[in-house]
């Protein structure tokens, strides 16, 4: 098996944009990437839009080659309404549109089933369900909370499994719940994707969320095999999200267990730009004084 990161906040946006190969199918995950119309009081920098639109084009032409499109929730930064040419002729697997989804996902997710119907192979709704395709199974949990709370909607966390298995959490903000975690001890992923908790803003629930993610993350990693964890998206919108997490990163270490970003696994530098905003500005600002 083949696992791709395509574009994450530690590759300069936001997303959890995944690519993944097994013997038997292609796979996209949530082949989507936006930026934060604002943050620190400011507009996207240049070299957000530009990085932006270098991964939208990988974006895309993975998604040419992927037979499975999957897309767990109906958020800007996991789904492109602007671009439903990338469904065409693809077998879709995705959140039930219209069950267990809060106003605002209902709202996007029946404009954008409308814009696929009609050029998608197969639109499926996924939730608890699972796909065979040779030797490769696609797994899909129930619908789970995205965050410490519904009040944002709710996600499908999705396993792909060969001879190993890969587990993409989608967005559940640590893992904040035990209810996040269910479906990952059950599927016992050698590879695990985590999106990792909202720190950056505070939401209300950010020590909740912040309390569960370790004690959860701790769960996983000492009662399932997980080799390798990525630990991404909302999270390293924090320039200082290394604090939050590092009683599992000790445990991590203690067990052998790599922890880190999407770079990471790709061996690259981490690209945090939303999080650098205000820096990148002000430079530009000291560069127009020189």
């Amino acid at each position: 098996m083949e696992i791709e990161p395509l574009a994450f906040e530690s590759l300069g946006v936001r997303s959890m944009a995944t690519f993944v190969r097994t013997s038997d199918v292609t796979i996209g995950i949530d082949l989507a990437a936006s930026l934060a119309p604002n943050r620190f009081g400011l507009p996207p920098h240049r070299l957000e839009e530009e990085v932006l639109s270098s991964l939208t084009s990988k974006i895309k032409e993975r998604a040419s080659k992927a037979q499975v499109l999957v897309v767990t929730h109906y958020h800007y930064d996991h789904v492109d309404p602007e671009q439903p040419d990338l469904f065409r002729d693809k077998l879709v697997l995705l959140k039930n549109p219209r069950r267990m989804i809060n106003p605002s996902q209902r709202k996007r997710a029946a404009s954008f089933l409308r814009d696929i119907r009609g050029i998608a192979e197969d639109v499926r709704y996924s939730d608890g369900k699972s796909y065979i395709f040779g030797d490769t199974a696609i797994s899909f949990s129930r619908p789970v909370p995205h965050g410490s709370t519904a009040s944002r909607g709710y996600v499908v966390e999705v396993c792909v499994r060969e001879d190993e298995a890969f587990l993409y959490s989608s967005d559940v903000n640590g893992p904040a719940l035990p209810e996040h975690i269910d479906f990952i001890l059950e599927e016992r992923p050698r590879i695990l994707f985590l999106d990792g908790p909202t720190t950056y803003i505070d939401t209300g629930f950010v020590d909740i969320e912040v309390k569960g993610a370790v004690e959860n993350l701790k769960r996983i990693m000492e009662e399932t095999e997980v080799e390798q964890i990525v630990l991404d998206h909302h999270l390293l919108r924090d320039l200082g999200y290394e604090r939050h997490i590092s009683a599992a990163r000790e445990l991590g270490e203690e067990l052998g267990i790599g922890i880190g970003s999407a770079a990471e696994f790709l061996n690259v530098e981490p690209t945090l730009l939303e999080a650098r905003r205000k820096e990148l500005y002000e430079k530009d600002g000291q560069q127009d004084v020189i």
